[in-house]
């Protein structure tokens, strides 16, 4: 056990530092706000996009012993239909009707946020369905 955790740390410290920067210092402290708005559609919504990233991402990291690029897919699955709803909210549409500054503002950080996530995710995707299954920092993975 000790061994997987050295070893998904290794991979988490063999990424470029602005990798680690986008993740650690931008990515989760964005998507972790949702959980202080619950009380608004758009907290809700956000908040149960991150548990989804973070039940499937989590055992991901455990499998392949780092940050491989299958870990974009459930990003692709959270934040597509998040990326979808937060922009019908910001349009002219019937969603905003009820939505309050503050709901509205969070809802632009993770369009924003998470819209640029699933850019860098779509590219991950289809490196790893391309065949780039490699784990950062663990040699001889496949």
């Amino acid at each position: 056990m000790m061994d997987r955790m050295a070893d998904i740390w290794r991979s988490w410290w063999s990424l470029p530092l602005w990798v680690q920067i986008w993740v650690a210092g931008i990515l989760i402290p964005v998507n972790v706000l949702p959980f202080f708005l619950l009380e608004s559609t758009v907290g809700q919504a956000g908040a149960l996009a991150a548990l989804l990233v973070l039940v499937t991402n989590g055992p991901l990291m455990w499998v392949y012993r780092g940050m491989n690029k299958f870990l974009s897919i459930p990003h692709l699955i959270a934040w597509g239909p998040l990326v979808i709803y937060l922009l019908m909210l910001l349009s002219e549409s019937g969603f905003r009707a009820d939505a309050s500054r503050m709901e509205l503002g969070l809802a632009a950080l993770l369009l924003a946020i998470n819209g640029i996530s699933l850019m860098f995710d779509v590219v991950d995707s289809a490196k790893w369905l391309a065949g780039d299954r490699a784990t950062p920092g663990i040699p001889g993975s496949p």
